[in-house]
């Protein structure tokens, strides 16, 4: 029944059996005080409310990322790597001795074989390993490193990252190897992300202690053990903070996606004409 000081009331919008002299201040529509929210200036109804936080962007990253999102590529790619291994593995009858695959052979790194014509194992030996010690050491790199820099590049923008880095890897090695020389792993890409997290750690003005701790070590590493491509290393730790500093160093524009993508593309096409250039002046010698 309604009151008799109520009596011309307008119905709620949401409930029209309730007569109200309260409106929503975004929308002035009737509303009961059930359907009204406190907001910055007066009372706004929950339809209005939900339609502001749809309405409102999320903060992104220094990279122009979605914040939040959980880690996918990083394990793709250890997966592809994971499988490969098993193939060649399979195929070689060996765990310990997969570099004898059919598969490995054909996509390993050979700087006189990519001048013979075999233009992907510049790309295809960066998911290649020898042995599973091999294996597991990138892998949990890759892991480390990925989880605390994808959710900051975005998946795009992180295996953009990884691919050029691993490029860049293949690319040193096709300047400063022997043309018969075998190089495999995900070694180059792996440097190139630790390249991306020195970057984005200065950017934002994090402290730099164990990234500087991390790459230093690596690079020991890759001078005292034999059999370790250290130009490799370096190609992919250049090449990748390069590609990094293209994606945090952009300013916050409209345009900045396709600022970003020129300079990843740009940094593409030097490092591929510096493997075909190398590859060009080997099929000479």
């Amino acid at each position: 029944m309604t009151h008799p000081d109520q009596a011309g009331l307008p119905g709620c919008v949401r409930h029209p059996d309730r007569p109200t002299g309260l409106s929503c201040t975004r929308c002035g529509r009737p509303a009961c005080p059930e359907c009204l929210r406190d907001a910055s200036v007066g009372h706004q109804c929950v339809d209005c409310v939900h339609a502001g936080r749809q309405g409102v962007r999320r903060g992104t990253t220094v990279a122009g990322a979605e914040p939040g999102r959980r880690p996918i590529v990083v394990p793709v790619l250890a997966a592809l790597n994971v499988a490969v291994f098993v193939l060649t593995a399979a195929q070689a009858g060996s765990i310990g001795s997969n570099e004898r695959s059919a598969l490995f052979q054909e996509w390993v790194l050979v700087p006189g074989l990519v001048a013979g014509g075999d233009w992907w194992r510049p790309l295809t030996s960066g998911f290649l390993h020898y042995g599973p010690l091999h294996l597991v050491f990138n892998m949990m790199a890759l892991w480390w490193l990925g989880r605390e820099l994808e959710p900051i590049l975005g998946r795009t923008r992180f295996l953009a990252v990884y691919l050029v880095s691993l490029l860049g890897g293949s690319a040193a090695v096709m300047l400063f190897s022997s043309p018969n020389s075998l190089v495999a792993g995900a070694s180059g890409a792996v440097f190139g992300l630790m390249g991306a997290l020195f970057v984005v750690a200065r950017r934002l003005r994090a402290p730099m202690g164990q990234i500087v701790g991390l790459v230093a070590v690596n690079l020991v590493i890759s001078v005292v053990v034999p059999g370790i491509s250290l130009v490799g290393h370096l190609g992919g730790l250049v090449v990748g903070a390069a590609a990094t500093a293209g994606l945090v160093h952009v300013p916050a524009v409209r345009n900045r996606a396709a600022l970003q993508v020129s300079a990843l593309v740009l940094l593409a096409v030097v490092v591929v004409a510096v493997i075909a250039g190398r590859a060009a002046a080997v099929s000479f010698v």
